[in-house]
């Protein structure tokens, strides 16, 4: 179910005041968030933000493609190895 448009985006606060900070100081190294959730706000547009998966941070670099998408979606939880693998029966000649 979608968010009410009354009430906007969702977007973490905390990473918010985080993307701002740094828009005003010199420092561009990755801001790490835990917030999967949160949508990607324009403002974010040219920052590195490190997103948790449940066991490390995937470092992603924001562009305008990915804006009002979830940070979630660019940092996947499972690691696919691959399908089952097929056997050949070995068929006996009688």
């Amino acid at each position: 179910m979608s968010r009410s448009l009354k009430k906007g985006p969702y977007v973490d606060q905390n990473l918010l005041k985080k993307i701002i900070r740094q828009k005003s100081g010199s420092d561009r190294s990755a801001i790490k968030t835990w917030a999967r959730d949160s949508q990607v706000a324009p403002e974010f547009v040219g920052h590195r933000i490190a997103v948790h998966n449940g066991r490390k941070f995937i470092e992603i670099f924001v562009s305008e493609a990915m804006i009002s998408h979830r940070l979630g979606e660019f940092a996947p939880t499972r690691t696919f190895r691959s399908h089952g693998k097929v056997t050949k029966k070995v068929v006996e000649a009688t």
